[in-house]
């Protein structure tokens, strides 16, 4: 087993653990031009859309994804990996799902997304099954557990937390590319998208954690479980 597979394996397993999430914490590698794929991984049968690969993983699968295993060029666009279609950019496209009151109005959404590199595909999988650095650690779960990623979060400067999301563009956009393109944690209370495509609940939320910081909140989870987050309410 090589270092990095048994250190994310001892991290899901301290997030596991602590936090009891429903299902695994999710590692998530964006594959940048130049860079070549880890090794181990499978492109899915047909295509799929990165927030189905979350969800996916988030029940114990892996995928290995190029531009043309994904089945949303939205969030493919927001990962680096295309060109954003015209009708997206023109706010055209989530102006006729019904939510905005004018294309103007999605298209400023639009406008508003962090710009990611170019990239040429992602990896996606359990955190315990990554043998490779991950970009970002996604956990999808109800509020109470995705609440402890506040104080893991101002433990040590303070202040107060902020995050960034939208109608659409969860999975892609607030769980991955905000937090790995900041290098901030960000939560999201879910899309349109997500909960349209995937198994997500209606209770949960999802938070998307840059790696560098998994290893402080894995340290200082160990001492919450018998300490502050013995004294509060959990499910």
């Amino acid at each position: 087993m090589s270092e990095v597979l048994e250190r994310n394996e001892r991290y899901a397993a301290v997030l596991k653990d602590v936090l009891r999430p429903r299902g695994e914490p999710v590692a998530v590698k964006i594959v940048r031009q130049g860079e070549e794929f880890p090794k181990g991984y499978q492109s899915p049968p047909a295509q799929i859309s990165h927030c189905q690969a979350l969800f996916g993983a988030k029940d114990g699968k892996s995928f290995m994804m190029t531009v043309e295993d994904e089945g949303c060029k939205v969030g493919a666009a927001a990962l680096g990996m295309n060109e954003t279609p015209d009708k997206i950019l023109s706010g055209e496209f989530h102006f006729g799902v019904g939510m905005h009151e004018t294309p103007e109005a999605a298209a400023e959404m639009i406008a508003k997304r962090v710009e990611m590199p170019k990239s040429i595909g992602e990896v996606v999988c359990p955190l315990k099954d990554a043998d490779f650095v991950p970009d970002v650690v996604v956990i999808i779960d109800i509020p109470e557990r995705i609440y402890w990623v506040v104080p893991l979060s101002t433990a040590e400067g303070g202040g107060r937390a902020s995050f960034s999301t939208a109608p659409f563009q969860c999975a892609c956009e607030d769980v991955t590319a905000v937090p790995v393109s900041t290098g901030k944690p960000n939560i999201s209370l879910g899309c349109f998208g997500c909960r349209k495509k995937t198994g997500m609940a209606a209770d949960e939320m999802a938070c998307g954690i840059p790696y560098a910081m998994v290893p402080g909140f894995v340290e200082r989870l160990t001492r919450y479980s018998s300490g502050v987050m013995a004294k509060a309410k959990r499910d």
